[in-house]
């Protein structure tokens, strides 16, 4: 880590009315840890390490005495310790005089992302006076914080997704005027072919489930037991991914259709309800234009479309995640159902809406679009899918 970023971290704690930055790591308990401080994962520290971030002033750098050399790549004033007594007095020193100290910690446990401090660590702070509040919004800002590179590559990626689905809707609707056999693995194969040859990779192949399966949220096709694609079935295409470049971030998107000529009405209704939802969750996330919004927050509006519509039971995940070098990223989720995600929708982060309806053993529909937090407003990064395709028609 070098001076800039210890530079911005300060100003960030104090923009955030934190005295001080707590980190701690034994072999990986931490990662967020190794990731905001720029320490591999792979180094070879088999003893517990202390980092200390003030506000003002210089940071505090704690290793054991035989592994002296566990923080050199960070800044910072170094001492040691052998006994166990000796890092506790040590942290007593430096914890003189701060009252609010950030940590990995998660409120009455409800983000278990976030949650890296141990009880017995948050039991020894406590006990010098200091009053533990979360990282997250601290994390989110230099963890997920996308940099104009990154936004462009985004964009890139959704172009690429969204040209995904319609070939693989264009396949599928060749498939049934043909009678061709098609499979929900073999259509999946022929997207993953389609964005690695665009320039995308991904962690995880593609989501394509029809009817029961689609009403599976992590469904994963394989090579034996998918079903075929056949005429008057819900389809639900589920695809992300992001550039090969290093530090690219990704995109994530979900598509359903109609593989017959018309679209039934309670199928009609369920979409319908859906895409409200959606919509609602999307307008909370753009009103950061008008003051801060929360991850619950967006989740709750969401939800309650649904609830309102009578199908709150079948709505069973959070409303959207956090989205950055992984899918999957370390910033606030639209959540008020998994958890009760209080981070704040920071500038220059990505997040998806998208819930869904799954009815189980019948059919599903879920409806994801990705939206961008800018300086002062936000934005969808993509299309937003309107109605529901039906693809013999």
């Amino acid at each position: 880590m070098n001076e800039d970023r210890l530079r911005s971290i300060q100003a960030a704690l104090r923009d955030e009315g934190m005295d001080a930055w707590f980190f701690a790591d034994f072999k990986g308990t931490d990662p967020i840890a190794l990731s905001v401080l720029g320490l591999s994962s792979k180094a070879m520290v088999t003893r517990r390490w202390f980092y200390l971030i003030p506000a003002q002033g210089e940071p505090l750098r704690l290793c054991h005495q035989i592994e002296p050399h566990s923080l050199d790549p960070l800044p910072g004033r170094l001492l040691f310790y052998g006994p166990w007594q000796g890092w506790q007095a040590r942290l007593k020193e430096a914890l003189a005089g701060v009252k609010r100290l950030a940590c990995q910690y998660s409120p009455n446990g409800v983000i278990p992302a976030l949650g890296r401090l141990d009880a017995g660590m948050a039991e020894f702070l406590r006990s010098t006076g200091v009053e533990l509040a979360s990282s997250g919004d601290l994390v989110a800002r230099f963890e997920v914080t996308c940099s104009p590179e990154q936004e462009a590559g985004h964009y890139r990626a959704m172009a690429v997704l969204l040209d995904t689905v319609e070939m693989a809707f264009a396949k599928v609707r060749e498939a049934l005027f043909t009678d061709e056999p098609l499979t929900e693995y073999a259509l999946q194969q022929a997207m993953v072919e389609f964005m690695r040859g665009r320039g995308l990779t991904s962690n995880d192949p593609p989501i394509v489930g029809v009817d029961a399966h689609a009403a599976d949220p992590h469904y994963e096709p394989g090579p034996s037991g998918s079903s075929e694609i056949r005429p008057d079935q819900v389809l639900l295409l589920d695809l992300w991914g992001k550039e090969t470049a290093a530090g690219s971030v990704y995109a994530d998107i979900t598509w359903c259709a109609w593989t017959g000529s018309a679209v039934p009405d309670e199928q009609c209704k369920v979409w319908a309800t859906v895409a409200a939802g959606r919509d609602a969750g999307i307008a909370k996330g753009l009103s950061v234009a008008a003051g801060p919004v929360r991850g619950f927050e967006v989740d709750r509006a969401t939800r309650e479309v649904i609830d309102r519509a009578g199908f709150g039971e079948f709505f069973i995940h959070r409303t959207g995640h956090s989205i950055h070098e992984e899918d999957h990223g370390n910033g606030a989720n639209m959540d008020d159902y998994e958890t009760r995600d209080t981070r704040r929708l920071l500038p220059h982060t990505l997040f998806s809406v998208e819930p869904g309806i799954y009815l189980p053993g019948r059919f599903g529909f879920r409806s994801e679009v990705n939206l961008l937090v800018r300086d002062s407003d936000a934005v969808v990064t993509g299309k937003v899918q309107g109605e529901l395709p039906a693809l013999l028609a």
